[in-house]
């Protein structure tokens, strides 16, 4: 085995152009595998751009390009040959407002593996569905009204039916666009609890404007700031002794 069998993605001089407007320019990171990884940043500093380049999510604006190169185990994901719906199937995403189907809390999880063909039977489907569910710790709170639609869980509830559904289709990355910032504290406590479960089995990138929240799940972190990221290290180490003065600034709240 080579020294990189731990690092899940890499990037290299990174940059996205919506039109003429550079939004990253030049990022260069390693993303490890079961490791929570962080952006941080001030609002439009490139963080949520940067992390829809790691599945392409990019591709569906009209405007926006990307140069550079991304590797997930060391292939190019903006390779001609790779389909995007495939790599979304291996690099999950959970965004920032829970966005269940309109359907029953079954078909939201049961959604991807259907079209990706993961399950050859009804049982099969329902062992990945229950799984996944249990994953995101709510299978106990759902178990009994699969049938129901998702849409009239609660908030919480809502995200980690979401965080279900990323699951279901077996990914290796999970990439989490402040997955919080609509939920109250009780549910962020749950979410956060799960996203510190999930990295035993993934890759995990989140945003996040909290920085009590980065400090709480991650292990390391991307300061962001003006589409560079300025500083990227061991969490505690960005926390109790940056190494750059804006990041120093930022986590005191003195700009931001």
């Amino acid at each position: 085995m080579d020294q990189t069998t731990d690092i899940k993605i890499v990037s290299r001089d990174v940059h996205v152009y919506y039109g003429e407007n550079e939004a990253i320019k030049g990022v260069s990171l390693e993303i490890e595998d079961n490791t929570v990884t962080a952006f941080i940043g001030p609002s439009g500093c490139g963080k949520s751009t940067f992390l829809r380049c790691l599945n392409r999510m990019n591709d569906t604006i009209d405007v926006c390009r990307v140069t550079g190169d991304i590797e997930l185990d060391g292939h190019d994901i903006y390779a001609r040959e790779i389909d995007p719906v495939q790599l979304r199937a291996r690099v999950g995403m959970v965004f920032q407002k829970p966005n269940p189907f309109p359907k029953s809390i079954y078909d939201n999880v049961a959604y991807g593996p259907r079209i990706h063909g993961l399950a050859d039977s009804k049982a099969d489907l329902d062992a990945i569905v229950e799984h996944s569910l249990r994953r995101a710790a709510i299978w106990d709170e759902v178990k009994d009204r699969l049938d129901a639609p998702g849409t009239g869980l609660s908030g919480g509830q809502q995200q980690r039916l979401c965080i279900a559904r990323a699951i279901a289709t077996a990914p290796e990355v999970l990439l989490m666009d402040e997955p919080c910032s609509a939920l109250d504290p009780i549910a962020t406590a749950q979410v956060e609890e799960l996203i510190h479960e999930l990295r035993e089995n993934y890759a995990v990138v989140i945003v996040t404007h909290s920085m009590q929240q980065a400090a709480r799940v991650s292990q390391k972190t991307a300061f962001f700031h003006l589409g560079l990221v300025l500083e990227y290290d061991e969490t505690g180490k960005i926390f109790t002794n940056p190494d750059h003065e804006k990041t120093q600034q930022y986590i005191t709240g003195r700009f931001g």
